[in-house]
């Protein structure tokens, strides 16, 4: 299992999902410790290398509308960005 860590803005947003939706906290609660047990490989939440500006980048989905972007290192797991993925505007 390797450690995993947040940028300053993904911790944000992991804190309001704590503050506001217990039933998505859930779910990512659950891909956080997926993604640390196995980053690269086959798991939960249909992961995906991502490409374009985002190539080296990670992606778990956590509903429709929802994923958590990360990037992986040769000790850790940083997490990026944890909410929207198309705008709601």
């Amino acid at each position: 299992m390797i450690k995993t860590t947040f940028e300053p803005q993904a911790l944000l947003e992991y804190m309001e999902i704590q503050r506001s939706d217990k039933k998505m906290l859930s779910k990512v609660n659950t891909l956080l410790k997926d993604i640390a047990r196995n980053p690269q490989g086959n798991g939960l939440g249909k992961p995906e290398m991502l490409k374009g500006d985002l190539s080296g980048y990670y992606s778990r989905r956590i509903d429709s509308k929802h994923r958590i972007v990360y990037r992986i290192n040769d000790t850790s797991c940083e997490i990026v960005q944890i909410g929207g993925h198309y705008d709601d505007t």
